[in-house]
C-alpha cells in the first residue's frame, strides 16, 4: 500500500493515504474537491507526518481537526493523540471517514469522533467528550482565519495549535507591528495566543494542485493581555483602526469614540500617540485604548 509506514503500524496505524488511495476513495464516494468548500486534499504521507510532528502532541492531547476531507491527516493524528475530533461540513466525507479510519488505522480508529458540522458554528458542548486541547488542521483557505478565531473563543480547553493555511494568510497571522501585512488577523490571534511560522508547504502535495504555496502556523494559548477589558471591546477598536488603516488613529477611531477629539483623548489616556496608525500598535496597546474608551462609547457587538 503506498504511503504505508512500518513504525506507524507498530503504533496501531496500518497506513497513510498516498495519491492512489486518495483517488480510489474519491472515485468510490463520487467526490470531487470543490472551491465552494475550499477543499484541497493532501495526498503526500510525508507532509501529514511533518504536520503531526510539528504539532508536538503529547500522548494525552485531544486533537481537533477541521475539514478532514478524505482522512489523510486524520490517519496520522490517530496514533499521536488520545482522541481526535474531526469536524466536517460535507455529509458524504463525514459519513465515510469512520470507515476509512477502520480500514487504515486499526485499533486506533476507536479514538475518532466525527462531527457533521460547520466549524464556524460548532460549540464547546458538541466537542466536550473529551474537550480538545490542540487544533491540528489543514484549513479550508476561504474560512481559515474566522475558523481559528471562532475555535479559540469557543474552546477555552484549546492550549495549542498547528494549522496549514494559504501562505499569504500564514504571513498575516504571524505578522508583528510595523509589518506591511500586520492587520486584524494578526492582532486578534495575538489576543489569544503566541503565534509563529512553522514552515512552508508546496502546492504539489495537494489534489487539486492550488496555485499558491501553503504555510504552517503554530500557536500556544496565553492569558489575554488585560483582564479588565472585554475581548469584544478590544476587537471593536481593532476593527475600527484597520478599517481605514492609512488614517491616523485619531481619525480612524473617530466613529468608535464619537468624534476625533474624543478618540484623541482616549488614545492619550492609553499612552498612544493619536497621530500613530493601527499597523504600529501591539495588542496590549489596543487593549489599553479599549480600556480608555470615552463614556458613551457604543458597546461592542
Amino acid at each position: 500500500m503506498s504511503g504505508s509506514d512500518p513504525a506507524a503500524t507498530l503504533r496501531g496505524v496500518t497506513g497513510l493515504l498516498g495519491p492512489a488511495e486518495i483517488r480510489e476513495l474519491a472515485a468510490r464516494l463520487g467526490v470531487a474537491p470543490t472551491k465552494k468548500l475550499g477543499q484541497n486534499f493532501v495526498h503526500d504521507p510525508n507532509t501529514v507526518r511533518r504536520i503531526v510532528a510539528a504539532a508536538g502532541l503529547a500522548a494525552e492531547d485531544v486533537a481537533l481537526e477541521v475539514g478532514p476531507g478524505l482522512g489523510s491527516l486524520t490517519l496520522a493524528l490517530l496514533p499521536a493523540a488520545a482522541h481526535v475530533h474531526a469536524v466536517e461540513i460535507d455529509p458524504t466525507l463525514a459519513g465515510a471517514l469512520p470507515e476509512t479510519a477502520a480500514r487504515f488505522a486499526g485499533p486506533a480508529a476507536d479514538r475518532l469522533t466525527v462531527h457533521r458540522a460547520d466549524a464556524l458554528r460548532v460549540t464547546a458542548a458538541e466537542l466536550a467528550d473529551p474537550p480538545p486541547t490542540a487544533l491540528v488542521a489543514n484549513l479550508p483557505y476561504n474560512v481559515a482565519v474566522p475558523v481559528v478565531l471562532h475555535l479559540l473563543a469557543e474552546l477555552p480547553s484549546l492550549r495549542q495549535g498547528l494549522v496549514m493555511v494559504q501562505k499569504e494568510v500564514a504571513d498575516r497571522l504571524v505578522a508583528g507591528p510595523g509589518s506591511k501585512v500586520y492587520g486584524i488577523p494578526s492582532v486578534k490571534l495575538a489576543w489569544y495566543a503566541h503565534a509563529r511560522a512553522a514552515g512552508k508547504v508546496p502546492p504539489n502535495v495537494f489534489w487539486p494542485v492550488p496555485n499558491v504555496d501553503s504555510g504552517l502556523v503554530a500557536f500556544t494559548r496565553r492569558e489575554p493581555p488585560r483582564a479588565d477589558v472585554a475581548r469584544k471591546a478590544v476587537f471593536a477598536v481593532v476593527d475600527a483602526a484597520f478599517a481605514q488603516r492609512r488614517k491616523t488613529l485619531r481619525a480612524a477611531l473617530a466613529g468608535w469614540a464619537g468624534g476625533p477629539d474624543r478618540a484623541a483623548a482616549a488614545l492619550t489616556a492609553a499612552g498612544v500617540d493619536p497621530g500613530a496608525r493601527g499597523e504600529s500598535l501591539t495588542v496590549e496597546q489596543f487593549a489599553a485604548i479599549a480600556a480608555s474608551a470615552p463614556v458613551g462609547t457604543p458597546p461592542a457587538k
